[in-house]
Parts: structure tokens; sequence; C-alpha cells
């Protein structure tokens, strides 16, 4: 198909036409031309194709379609292979319903966990989300379907997300916000990205040109579809400018005639229009070239692939030796999701699920266990105070069992599109239960459902703990093959859990002032927070337990030293030293210098990856860096910035447990002021090559050569008053005329 020959042939009307919706899911057909209109549908990690009527709140009843693990749940794999897998299977059910884009993945950082929308996204950290997105999307574009990456970006709270402004410095938004995006937008290519709701200084997402065009497009080079968030369009003909090709839901037909009139007027150069146009109609016709239209998905297939899914993203928080659980063991189980789980989020991804699993339903099936189990609902997911009939009706249950179940989380009414939460607690009659069933046994197993991180007050009074998240809608089977051993669990955090929200580096700012609100934490989000501030956590960043040993060792670089430009590979190898078979997440953090321009975090993930071994097996896991890995952002220049120094690669178990470390000598740039004048410190001016000759003519002294110290403390104390002595301070016998001169000079140098 020509497309740039069909936009010629199409009139100005039907050309702005083209730039909104037909309805609140379908691209605008035009019957003139034969162009098809081309169907959107939620969600990231189900099909939520809606029967009939529009909404993006999940209120209209959808089609039956697999439900997958949340986003929440999916990150905690650490395992791009699940998510590609994953993905293959959603483009798979669109390719069935005749959906030509799926609206996900959603990697939106986590900043705070009381955002109540975190459940559908993947992590707190940059590298983590922009890596799994980029697999995820990579499956669901295999079965030529377009995947739509969101929401770009800053979108961290539901509070006033319509309005609010997200406020942040340039070197935080490219370290962390944007870094969500970048690399899945460069190595997968997503056919469309969805622009936010929320400002970004002041700016709304979708008519910010610098970051939609400057940054996506010509940084990037992404050349696909911008969609706005559905109602996200603030003034139709600036946001076309800044690059919002496409309009979803349509409000009225008036945009179109706003769109026309600035074409005539000359408000709007109608270039910008056939190139939006244009984006549009390839996501359209690339779509309907390769539809497959005998493409017939298999409910039954998908839902154990959303089984193993789940059941390889559960992490493992706490383990007393009392998991896995034998057949033989009599088990009481506690709590309603135990029947009724809790396996996803409301909202726009709210799937209507094909089949839900709970453990109690697969306890049931299974005779060599089901004699064993024992169970007593002692809440409602709903919420409730509990009675000291029920108290006393948990407790002789619990008193009678080797081991105890409680299945405990967050009621959906607590995490939700929309709004955030008050608190990370849970419900506190849950609480209040598993106090009491510690009072009579202790071998206390919890089973978490919930969307975010929660407190636990009551941590040190159980045996174990398993984090399920919104495992999706076969967590009950899932659940199961992990408590009684038929799966190693090998998820791992992807998040920190705080032990309390006061200890989070947003709290207590995480929505602002009215629509202002203020990133003050910089780049220091999650474990880059904690762990610079070596503050105790409830569990770390990268964390999770298996029930067997691994052990790393020979760790090293295939050079010790690295330049601007190279590739720089880290080995070590990994032995399963247990009695069972796993996986093993291994992961590498760079632990940076103290740099001489700005606070950096004490060290950032750079790499991870999932390995299986059996048994006394050892393998070498490899990981790649090159510059980006030993950056940061200088707002002065607009670029990243390798700064020499001695760094650490770091090989862990979670961001406050390294194993092994080996030093890389970078021998990158050391940083210069882009400005200087008098009251530029000696120090700053003494880094631009050049300075010491140019000083040394104007007659300045640039050491310490007149100074006698009589012990290495003088010295110390001698050095840093030169570091940070303004040049002021040396120029005091020059008049005007020679100090204008000097800075000219110094200036020159830059």
């Amino acid at each position: 198909m020509n497309i740039r020959k069909l936009i010629s042939e199409m009139t100005l009307e039907e050309k702005a036409s083209m730039c909104s919706g037909s309805d609140g899911w379908h691209t605008q057909g035009i019957d003139r031309l034969n162009i098809p209109a081309m169907r959107l549908s939620d969600g990231p990690h189900g099909l939520r194709k809606q029967k009939e009527g529009t909404d993006n709140l999940g209120i209209q009843e959808s089609i039956p379609a697999v439900c997958f693990p949340a986003g929440c749940a999916l990150a905690a794999s650490f395992d791009r292979g699940i998510l590609k897998k994953t993905g293959q299977a959603l483009g798979e059910e669109c390719q069935a319903e005749n959906v030509g884009i799926l609206l996900g993945p959603g990697v939106n950082i986590k900043r705070s966990p009381l955002c109540g929308r975190n459940f559908e996204y993947y992590s707190e950290d940059p590298f983590v989300s922009s890596e799994l997105a980029a697999a995820y999307i990579e499956g669901v574009q295999e079965k030529n379907i377009g995947a739509c990456i969101k929401h770009f970006f800053a979108n961290n709270q539901e509070t006033r997300r319509f309005s609010a402004s997200s406020e942040l410095d340039e070197r935080t938004a490219r370290e962390i916000y944007l870094a969500a995006f970048e690399n899945a937008v460069k190595k997968a290519k997503p056919k469309a990205v969805m622009c936010a709701y929320n400002r970004i200084n002041g700016i709304y997402a979708a008519e910010n040109k610098k970051y939609l065009n400057d940054v996506l497009r010509d940084e990037w080079g992404f050349d696909g579809l911008v969609v706005s968030d559905w109602g996200a369009v603030n003034d139709r003909v600036p946001d076309l400018k800044a690059g919002t090709d496409l309009e979803m839901p349509p409000v009225s037909t008036r945009n179109d005639e706003r769109i026309v009139e600035a074409v005539k007027t000359g408000k709007l150069d109608e270039q910008i229009l056939d190139r939006a146009v244009e984006r549009i109609l390839n996501c359209v016709y690339e779509y309907e070239e390769k539809r497959d239209r005998q493409t017939v998905y298999n409910h039954e297939k998908d839902h154990e692939t959303a089984k193993k899914a789940a059941a390889e993203s559960m992490v493992l928080l706490k383990n007393n030796g009392v998991l896995p659980l034998n057949n033989r063991d009599k088990v009481a189980v506690i709590g309603e999701f135990a029947l009724n789980p809790r396996f996803q989020g409301g909202g726009s991804s709210h799937i209507n699920a094909f089949r839900v699993e709970s453990f109690m339903e697969c306890v049931c099936r299974d005779a060599d266990v089901n004699d064993g189990v024992t169970y007593v609902q002692g809440f409602h997911t709903a919420g409730s105070e509990n009675d000291l009939r029920v108290i006393k009706h948990v407790a002789e249950a619990a008193r009678n069992a080797d081991k105890v179940l409680v299945f405990a989380g967050l009621p959906e009414s607590y995490e939700s599109e929309g709004y955030d939460r008050e608190n990370m607690r849970l419900p506190e009659e849950q609480n209040r239960l598993i106090r009491e069933i510690a009072a009579v046994n202790e071998n206390i197993i919890v089973v978490l459902h919930n969307g975010a991180p929660v407190e636990m007050p009551w941590i040190d009074s159980v045996s174990a703990v398993l984090e399920t998240y919104l495992s999706g809608e076969a967590v009950g089977a899932a659940v199961k093959d992990v408590l009684y051993g038929k799966t190693n669990p090998c998820g791992r955090l992807p998040e920190t859990f705080p032990v309390r929200l006061e200890d989070t580096p947003v709290y207590p700012d995480l929505t602002g002032e009215g629509d202002r609100v203020c990133y003050r934490e910089g780049v220091f989000v999650g474990y880059r927070y904690y762990d610079t501030r070596k503050m105790k956590v409830l569990f770390p960043f990268g964390h999770g337990l298996s029930y067997t040993d691994y052990t790393y060792s020979n760790l090293r670089l295939s050079s010790e030293q690295f330049r601007e430009g190279d590739k720089l590979i880290v080995s070590v190898d990994v032995t399963n030293v247990g009695d069972l078979s796993g996986k093993e997440v291994i992961q590498l953090y760079i632990k940076s210098p103290r740099s001489q321009a700005v606070r950096r975090p004490v060290h950032e993930l750079k790499g991870f990856t999932k390995i299986f071994l059996r048994p006394g097996e050892t393998k070498t896991a490899e990981f790649e860096l090159d510059s980006r890995s030993f950056s940061w952002f200088c707002t002065e220049r607009h670029e990243w910035f390798l700064e020499s120094g001695e760094y650490e690669a770091e090989i862990a178990k979670s961001s406050q447990n390294v194993i092994l470390r080996r030093t890389i000598r970078v021998l990158g740039r050391s940083y210069i002021p882009q400005r200087v004048d008098i009251h530029t410190p000696l120090g700053d001016i003494l880094r631009i090559p050049g300075s010491v000759e140019l000083l040394k003519k104007y007659g300045i002294s640039v050491a310490q050569e007149e100074c006698t110290v009589e012990n290495e403390n003088e010295e110390q104390i001698l050095q840093a008053h030169y570091e940070y002595m303004p040049l002021r301070a040396r120029v005091s016998e020059m008049n005007d005329r020679q100090i204008h001169e000097l800075n000219q000079a110094l200036c020159s140098l830059l």
C-alpha cells in the first residue's frame, strides 16, 4: 500500500478526521477510499475487548479472556522469556479477536508504594522495566499486533492524575522516568506510544514537544504512532504540533474542525497533519496486510501459560524451614483469599477472566493432600472486624494443625486505577488474626495477595511469607505448586518493601500540593535511596529465596579498564549446591565513585539474568556493559557523561546482599563546569585542560608550595582549602580589566 499516495487523495477534512477515533476503540475508517478502521484494546495482562459500549475504567462487560499475572507479578519473574511468552499469547488472542493494537505494557516507575495503579507497572528500577517491557513488546509484535507502551511519562500517581504536574529536573527525567521507556522503544520498536494524562513541568504530556518529538522521535528514533490516553488531549492543535497523532476517544467533531481551521489559517503546517495521518495509516495497513484471519486461540493453553508465569513470579520472602509442605502435613488454611483469590487490579486492565482457580479448589482436586487440609474463612476479603467466635474457631484450627497457611492481602477496594492508597497497611483484622494464630502455632506461612508493598508488623512471628502479588486467573494452582514444592520459587522483588511508609523517599510528599508534585528525591528512587542511606528495609530490591542453595564464584572481567565506546563483559560462575533443581536470578550492580559534580546512588542495577541449574550443576552468567552503564546525565551539556574513576562490578542476590566485587577503572572524562567566573572554586577550574598554564601566566599560584605543613592532617586541610577556594580569593591584586581578560581566557578553554 502506497500510504503517501493515499493521503494525497484525501480531503483536508478527511485527514483531520483520521486524527481522532471513530468511537472509543476504533480508528476512523473512510469508505470512499476503502480505508478500514482498526480496533485498539486494553490491556497489559489480558485482552479487555468490550462487547458493546465504551469505557476506560473496566466497568462495561468485556469478552472472556485469559487473565495473565499483572505487571507487578510478571516483573518479579525477572525473566525476559516469561514476558515474551505472555506477549505472544496476548498477540494471538488479539489476532483472533481482530484487535490491531494492544494497549500495553505499562512501564511507569514505582516512585511510591502508594500509587493505586502500581499493580500494572513493573518496577522501581528503569533497567528492569525497560528490559522486561522490550521482551513483552517483542512477543506481542511477533504475532503482527502492535504493542502500545504507556504512559509516557512521569505518570506516577492517580491523585489528580488529569491535571497534576510532575515537577522534575532533566537528570531525574533521563536517568529514571524516561529510561524506563528508552531501551524498550529503541530495542523492541513498539508500534505505538501512549502519552499520559499528567503535565510535565507544567506542560501536558500530550502537547509536550520536547519529549514527544525531540526526545522520543529525534533522539530515540521512534517512528510509530503516538496516541493519547483516553481523554488526555488538552488542546488538539498544539497537541498535534507536539506529536500526538491520534486522539482517543473522540470528544466531538469539533476537534477535527479545529485542525481544519488551523491549516486553512496557516496556524498548522499541513505537512504535520500529513505525517500524523501517515503514522496512523502505517499501523492500520500493516495490521491489515499481516492479519491472520484463521487464528484461533486456545483458552486452556493460555491458561497454562498464565499458570507457569504466575508460579515463576512468586517471591519467597521468608522461610524458616517450613516450606515446601509435605503431603502428610496437617494444614489449616485460613483466609477468604484461599477460596476467592484476588488475582487482578481494578480499572482499565480489569479482565473478564476465562477461568479462575482458587487454592482450595486445586487442593480439593488433589487426593494426595486433600485429607490433611482444613479450611476456615477467618476474615472476609471486603474487610470486617473479627468477633471472638471467629478468633476462637481460627485458633482451634491452628492449634490442631502442623502448619498454618494464612491467605492475606489487600481487598480490591484498597488499590485501583483512579485513586491512590492511603497507607501501606493490611486490613487490621488480618494483622490481628495473624497475631492470634502466632500465639498457638509458630509454623505460620503467610500467602500475600497484593499489588504493591505492605507493612508486616507480624513478620518476626511467622515462619514463612510467600508474595504472590496479583498472579492472574491461575493463581490458585500456581500457589499450590510452589507451596508443595512442585515449582521451586524463583521470583525476586522488583521493588523494595520498606519497613514503614515513613521510610520512603517521597514521604510525605507523594501527591504534592494541589496540582504541583515535586520530585524532590531526584534520582534517589527505591533502592537507590535506601541503599545509599544504608537503611534497614523489610525486604530489599531483588530479594527472593529458593528451596535450594546457590554459590557464586570466579567473577571475571574482559578488561579491567573501560573507555568511551567500549564493551565490557562481566562473567560469574553459579553453582546449585542444594538438592533440588531451580532457577537463580543473578544481578549485576555498578557501584560508582564519588562524583565531582553530582550526587549519585551508591550503586545501580545494570544487568540481570535467570538461569536453570540442576543439583551440582555450574553455569556461567554473562553481562555486557557499555558506556551508559557507568554514565550520568549532565544537564549542563544535555548529554550522558562518562566520568573517570574507580567503579565496582557487584554480583548480588539482592541490592543489599552483594556476593562478589571487582574493580573497573573507567577512563572517561573529568567533570568540567560549563561556565566559570571569579566565584568558581579553584578545584573546578583546575580540571579544565590548559587552566594551570593560563593561571600561571597571570601570576596566580595554583599549588600549595608556598605553605609549609607539619603533618598529614594539615596537608589534608590545605588541600580542601584550595579545592573549594573561589578564584576571587586569588585575584585580589588584579584590576577589573585584568580580571575580565582572565575570565574570558578561561571561558575560551571550555
